[in-house]
This record gives C-alpha cells, structure tokens and sequence, in this order.
C-alpha cells in the first residue's frame, strides 16, 4: 500500500504541472491587457503601464513567467492580484465559505442519493422506483440555474420561507438551501447510478450463494450487496466533490454567497490572471488528492482489490 500511494505521489506531478501549465498559458495569452483594464475608460499612462507590467513580471515571456509562479507555489506564494492584495490571502477568505457549501451538497448527495439508490434498486418496478426515475429524470434536464432561480423565488420571495439572499456566508443554516441546490444533478446521477448497480448485483451468483447459505437479510444487504455495489458510486463520488466545488459559480451567484465561485466569476470579469491561476490551481489539487482517495476506498469496499 505505501508503494501504491508513493507512486500515485509521483505520478500527480507531471499531471499537476500539465495542467497548472495548461491553465497559465490560457489565461495569461489571452487577448487584452489586463493592466490596461484596471484604467477603465480612462486612457491608460503608457510609462504607469510599462512599469505596472514589469512590477507583475508580464514583460517576461510565458514560460518564464509559469516558472517564477511554480517556484513561489512550491514556497506558499500564490502571487499578488492586481488590486495589490496577495492571491492567498482572497483565497483564505473565499475557500473556507465555498468547502462548507460543497460540503454540505456533498453530506445532501451521499445520504439521500444512496438511500434513494438502494431503496428504489431494491425495489425495481414498484411505484417508488418509477417515482424516483421520473423526479431524477426532470432535476437532469433542467439546468442547475434555473433550478437556483425557481428556489429563490418560491422559497425566498413568495413563501418567505428563506432569505432571497444569503446574508451571511459563514452561517450553515443560510447555506443549507443553495447547498441543496448545488448538489441537486449529482444527486440525481448519486441515485440512478446506485439504483443500476444496485439491481445488477442482485442477480449476481455471490448473492444468491449467500441468501442460500442463510445469512440474515440485513447482513447480505449491507456488507455483500453495498460494498460491491457502491464501487461505481464512490468513483462518481470521489470527482464530483471538485465539481461542486469549480461549479459552485452559479450557485453563489444566484444567492450572492462570497466563495470562490463568486471571486473567480469577478476575477474573469476584471483579466484578474492571478487569482483565477490560483483558485484553479487548487482546485486541480482537490481533484488530484480525491482521485487518490477514491482508489484507496477501492481496497476497502473489495477485498479482492490489493494494492501492491
């Protein structure tokens, strides 16, 4: 196991710089000046923005450019916005409100879509399951605003049952809502996905060897039926964790929450390169640790697997 995890350590370095490298040349070759930008409409000073450019090091080719920001990144250093404030410190504030509302849409997708799964998996073909495909079927075709905007305004402008807005991002209360928002799709996938594999590992020979071996129902369910069953689940699981993370944007925006996906949706807005290299820095972070969990829970819901 420990060569497993040292190896697959190894391995995420040439994707984290492939991709960081990707995302610094889109970024930073796109065109427009983004020092010019924060003039506004007024006629930009060349000698302020020659020296502006140089002060941010874009006077330097790109690739020199990618290499002095890897190099501070190795030391902490996420570089400084152009408003003059360090990336880090917009990421301190951002980053925790967004990971309690990925957290929660996290804990909302895990519980209710896996009980949902299972319950309508075993269930195949009665009312509940033909239910639950139908209500799936619908939160998958409507886009995740639109259900945004149709929550806000039952929920928040004509029932007054929520605040249209949150007002504080912080408070987990006010987040419940926009998090139940947020994880409505993967929801949806969580419980059609487990529903599936649920029903095919009920026909498998393992099942029907352990009901003839007279185990009791809530043992051949639980440890049989759930481990090899949840296998698919835990993959869709363990990426879509970063998903709700960079999709958060939307969400936020519709309930005006100050996470990332705001901060990165007004770094895009101003030319902010800085901010959104480092924002997308971490989130290629998250997706390379969750992967790696995800095959570590792999060993643990099969025996079978083993990690040399």
């Amino acid at each position: 196991m420990g060569r497993f995890v040292a190896r697959r350590l190894l391995q995420m370095i040439p994707v984290f710089i492939g991709t960081t490298l990707l995302i610094f040349l889109m970024v930073y070759s796109l065109p427009g000046d983004p020092i010019k930008s924060l003039f506004g409409p007024k006629a930009a000073d060349p000698a302020t923005v020659a020296r502006l450019r140089h002060e941010y090091g874009l006077d330097k080719p790109l690739l020199e450019q990618y290499w002095n920001y890897i190099s501070g990144l190795f030391q902490g250093d996420f570089g400084q916005s152009f408003t003059g404030r360090p990336v880090a410190d917009l990421m301190a504030e951002a980053f925790p409100v967004t990971i309690r509302l990925a957290l929660l849409a996290f804990a909302f997708e895990v519980v209710v879509g896996i009980a949902l799964g299972v319950l309508t998996g075993l269930k195949r073909g009665k009312f509940l399951d033909q239910f639950v495909l139908v209500l799936t079927l619908i939160v998958i075709s409507i886009p995740v605003f639109v259900i945004g905007y149709v929550t806000q305004f039952l929920l928040g402008l004509k029932w007054k049952v929520i605040t249209p807005t949150v007002q504080d991002s912080m408070n987990l209360g006010q987040l419940m809502i926009p998090a139940i928002v947020l994880a409505a799709l993967s929801l949806a996938y969580v419980t059609r996905l487990t529903r599936t594999t649920i029903g095919e590992n009920l026909r498998a020979d393992y099942m029907r060897t352990a009901v003839a071996k007279g185990l009791p129902r809530k043992r051949v369910i639980g440890v049989h039926l759930m481990r090899n069953s949840l296998i698919p689940v835990v993959t869709f699981l363990g990426t879509d964790l970063g998903m709700l993370m960079g999709g958060a944007i939307v969400t936020e925006g519709i309930f005006n929450i100050q996470g990332v996906g705001n901060t990165l949706f007004r770094s895009i807005q101003t030319s902010e390169g800085p901010t959104v290299v480092g924002i997308v820095t971490v989130l290629v972070l998250v997706y390379l640790v969750s992967s790696l969990v995800v095959d570590l829970l792999y060993a643990v819901l099969d025996p079978r697997i083993r990690y040399a």
